[in-house]
């Protein structure tokens, strides 16, 4: 990492670790459901962007992630006279096991992924979403039925992620809001870390050749069907925590807040933050997050926009037209996303000078042969997980 981008991105933290003193509740809020909907974005762009496999089961693996959670967290006490299960188990090993189902229905899910690709995986990962909603619906003794059900506080090493009791941080009171700010900020670093890591590792360069030729990577040595598997496991692990999160979020969960549409969302998310990219990804959570959020709550100043029972745009319905055209722009005029245009502007020469503001086209952007023996660079995204243009207009097998 440059110098450059490496300042930049501590500059980005210390604003976020400062930033809860400043803020009201309803920013910090906004900004976990950011870092939750990030965490998805990212395992999601892993499995499209980077392996190539296309897939519509996302809600349903948010949905194994949050229902593990509240079964495993939940007091037998605290639940409708013993009519939902309840194992009392601490918390941070309730999201552990969430995170753990999640990624064990992926890898359940990869004997088919394996003998599919394209648009026929993601028809065939569909039927995982209409399969959940069946039994969140009719198995209510977990699930709570239609009606749902809350989801428990969060708890680790003794410390309640609620507003009880008080804790004060330089004389500021630390209610939940911003301790879930703070546990949202290192779930997605540790998410980023290690996606970005995998990338730059021999199983990411596996996956990144999976994506452009599954005969080229059978030919260069790669076991398609185990690294088929093991991005499926990861990804759906991904979804999971960011399921656990959202139920953390919201403090209930229910059928109707898995379905389809937020598989939808998720790859709206990663198409606007750029295929391949990790930083792309968090950006196009952060846009497809917020927007509803914000445009519900300054809805009195905004024209043609509404609140509730109001007579303009319901703010969800309106955030769903801008994004929705966000995503035409973005096909049409930019089509490597967010990542693609920042590295573009990167690259514009700075006045007086004959260099470029980014880094120059040496070593760690230095093109890789592929197996067909054509300059290509590996895998079309640097080391940071950031799209190449030149490397990126060679992708197969997913659609840019």
């Amino acid at each position: 990492m440059s110098r450059t981008r490496l300042i930049a991105v501590g500059a980005v933290l210390a604003v976020l670790l400062i930033l809860p003193f400043y803020v009201d509740e309803f920013w910090l809020r906004t900004g976990f459901a950011i870092f939750g909907a990030a965490i998805g974005a990212l395992g999601l762009n892993l499995l499209v962007g980077t392996a190539g496999q296309l897939s519509l089961a996302h809600s349903f693996f948010l949905a194994v992630g949050a229902i593990g959670y509240t079964v495993v967290t939940d007091s037998p006490s605290t639940v409708r006279a013993g009519e939902l299960a309840g194992w009392h188990w601490p918390p941070l090993l309730g999201m552990i096991v969430g995170v753990l189902l999640a990624g064990l229905a992926g890898l359940a899910f990869s004997p088919i992924a394996a003998r599919l690709r394209g648009i026929y995986l993601g028809v065939a990962s569909l039927a995982l979403v209409f399969i959940g909603q069946h039994v969140l619906n009719s198995w209510t003794s977990v699930t709570g039925g239609f009606n749902g059900r809350s989801v428990p506080d969060f708890a680790v090493f003794g410390l309640q992620f609620s507003d009880t009791p008080a804790l004060n941080v330089l004389g500021i009171p630390f209610r939940e809001a911003e301790k879930l700010w703070y546990l949202g900020l290192v779930l997605l670093v540790g998410a980023f870390w290690f996606g970005r890591n995998l990338l730059r590792s021999r199983p990411g360069f596996a996956l990144q050749t999976l994506r452009d030729s599954e005969v080229a990577a059978s030919v260069a040595g790669v076991d398609v069907q185990r690294y088929k598997a093991g991005i499926f496991l990861l990804s759906s692990a991904y979804a999971g925590l960011s399921g656990v999160m959202y139920a953390l979020s919201i403090g209930s969960i229910a059928p109707e807040s898995f379905g389809l549409f937020v598989s939808i969302q998720y790859l709206a998310m990663i198409v606007l933050g750029g295929l391949g990219s990790l930083g792309g990804a968090i950006a196009g959570a952060a846009f497809v997050t917020a927007l509803p959020l914000v445009l519900q709550r300054y809805a009195d100043a905004l024209p043609l926009v509404s609140g509730a029972g109001g007579d303009g745009l319901a703010a969800g319905e309106a955030a769903r037209y801008l994004y929705g055209l966000a995503i035409v722009l973005v096909v049409l005029f930019q089509p490597t996303g967010l990542a693609g245009l920042a590295h573009r502007l990167s690259r514009v020469r700075l006045p007086g000078t004959g260099r470029t503001g980014g880094r120059t086209g040496g070593g760690a952007a230095a093109r890789a042969p592929a197996p067909d023996g054509k300059a290509r660079a590996a895998g079309g995204t640097d080391g940071s997980g950031s799209p190449d243009p030149a490397g990126s207009s060679t992708q197969g097998g997913t659609a840019r």
